[in-house]
């Protein structure tokens, strides 16, 4: 029976570690930090595979090894102080230094400035929906007020702009997030109601949207398409149908999708 154990450990673990190891379900990267977050993600597969391998290797021999025979009695152990001080120093070593390792492009998303000439968008989910706005030509987003929202009725209603703001003649309210390539977006998160988490997998994006902050980070993609937008936390009921789009489109493309919409608000 131990051998029995120790084959079908063994078989789980080298099955799964295919797995990880061929990538087939990893999505192809668009985004100018898509390789180094990538790289994180390599160096942390190996790190933490070493760690499974040698743990489930171990595994399976001992179950074969010390499994009950008349020649093997039971004898119980209390632990080995100095081994579990010894792994549990090592796996906050590797922890804290997979953490430093990756920590660079983290925080040059979230704390760096976009750079100059970036489009910004606020990006506002609620319950079950993504609304992306755009400041439009004068470059300014119109007030906003909470008694004036209205989530059924969708667009700038369902966010409480103001249209009496000088600043609302030309925000743009869309269901679909279209940005230029090669260029930096200046995204603006907000929630309305619960937290939510915006996510976009092609870009390695995913950032929690939470009631009450406004959170800022930039992205850059490099190839034109359609990707899909999830929620990434548990948002309620509706949390399945959660999802959206960013296309990403030519600079040329996208002036003549914002004149198109600019002209519709006339």
């Amino acid at each position: 029976m131990g051998l029995v154990l120790l084959c079908i450990i063994w078989l789980i673990t080298f099955a799964s570690s295919y797995f990880f190891v061929a990538r087939d379900w990893w999505p192809h990267a668009i985004s100018a930090s898509a390789p180094y977050i990538d790289h994180q993600f390599h160096v942390t597969f190996i790190a933490m595979g070493i760690v499974f391998l040698a743990a489930q290797i171990g595994l399976g021999w001992f179950v074969w090894r010390y499994r009950a025979s008349a020649n093997h009695p039971v004898r119980y152990s209390h632990g080995n102080t100095r081994l579990e001080i010894i792994w549990t120093a090592l796996t906050a070593l590797l922890f804290v230094g997979l953490n430093l390792v990756g920590s660079p492009i983290w925080a040059a998303e979230r704390f760096r400035s976009a750079e100059a000439g970036a489009v910004p968008i606020e990006v506002t989910a609620m319950q079950f929906a993504w609304y992306f706005r755009y400041p439009g030509r004068d470059g300014k987003f119109a007030r906003t007020d909470p008694k004036l929202e209205d989530a059924s009725a969708g667009g700038e209603a369902a966010l409480g702009v103001d249209t009496s703001d000088p600043a609302a003649k030309d925000d743009i309210v869309t269901g679909r997030l279209v940005v230029p390539v090669n260029r930096d977006i200046d995204l603006s998160l907000r929630a309305h109601d619960v937290i939510h988490s915006f996510f976009i997998p092609q870009m390695r994006f995913k950032q929690d949207a939470v009631p009450g902050l406004n959170i800022h980070m930039h992205i850059r993609p490099l190839t034109i398409g359609e990707y899909e937008i999830a929620c990434a936390e548990l948002c309620g009921l509706g949390h399945y149908k959660m999802h959206g789009i960013m296309q990403v489109v030519s600079e040329a493309d996208y002036e003549k999708w914002l004149a198109a919409r600019e002209a519709d608000k006339q």
